[in-house]
C-alpha cells in the first residue's frame, strides 16, 4: 500500500471516529442530564443537547489529532 494513501486513510478513519464516538458521548451525558435531542421542538433542553453533541464531536476529533500526531512522534 502507498504510503500518503495509507497516512490519508489513518488520517480520515481516525477523524470520524473520534468525530462520531465524541458525538456519542456528548448525546449520551445529554440524556443523562435530560437534554434530549429528539424532543419535539427547538425548546432549550433541545439545543442543549444539540450543543453538548458538537462539543462531544469536536473534543473527539481533538482527541483523535492529538492521537495521530504522538504516534508520528513515536515513529521518528
Amino acid at each position: 500500500m502507498d504510503t500518503a494513501f495509507r497516512d490519508a486513510l489513518v488520517e480520515g478513519v481516525s477523524d470520524a471516529v473520534g468525530f462520531v464516538l465524541g458525538g456519542v458521548l456528548g448525546f449520551g451525558i445529554g440524556q443523562l442530564l435530560g437534554w434530549s435531542i429528539f424532543e419535539p421542538g427547538f425548546g432549550p433542553r433541545a439545543i442543549a443537547g444539540i450543543v453538548l453533541c458538537g462539543i462531544g464531536g469536536g473534543l473527539g476529533l481533538r482527541v483523535a489529532r492529538t492521537w495521530r500526531r504522538s504516534q508520528r512522534k513515536e515513529e521518528a
